[in-house]
């Protein structure tokens, strides 16, 4: 499955770049997520509960990042575990590019899954990876605009 796309956030590029470096910032947006814990330089555990058609699991896995260019981009790879659900693992690439709106955030993802998760067709597991991706960056949009509210314009 590959994916990408891109969003518009009215934060700046730093601001962006230290919010996905930051577990709790990850754990409130990744959805399902229950846990997201620092496993070292650049490595992070992780725990999701997902539910893709039929299959309901609770993946348990890991994300390193790697060719780190801050606060430009990164590259994320993951590999999670669901027990008798499957696995999935990939890569994701993570660019950041400053404009006067804030920042544009561009990613684009190479994944694979396996085990009944495979199993339930490729359109449904490629629509819930792009609901949950929609999902992220929407909870990620919001977060930033509670952490950085919009300075208020003065009036005439």
């Amino acid at each position: 499955m590959d994916m990408q796309a891109s969003r518009q956030l009215a934060v700046t590029q730093q601001q962006a770049w230290d919010a996905l470096n930051d577990p709790e910032v990850l754990k409130l947006c990744i959805p399902g997520c229950d846990k997201v814990e620092p496993a070292g330089p650049e490595k992070f555990v992780i725990g999701v509960a997902l539910k893709i058609g039929p299959v309901s699991a609770k993946f348990t896995g890991k994300i390193t990042l790697g060719d780190m260019h801050p606060p430009n981009s990164y590259t994320l790879a993951f590999d999670g575990q669901g027990g008798a659900a499957g696995f999935g693992k990939g890569t994701a690439k993570v660019v950041l590019t400053p404009n006067e709106g804030g920042c544009e955030l561009a990613y684009a993802v190479h994944a694979q899954v396996g085990g009944k998760v495979a199993q339930i067709g490729q359109r449904l597991v490629d629509g819930a990876a792009r609901s949950m991706a929609e999902d992220f960056f929407k909870r990620f949009d919001d977060e930033m605009r509670r952490r950085y509210p919009a300075p208020a314009t003065a009036g005439p």
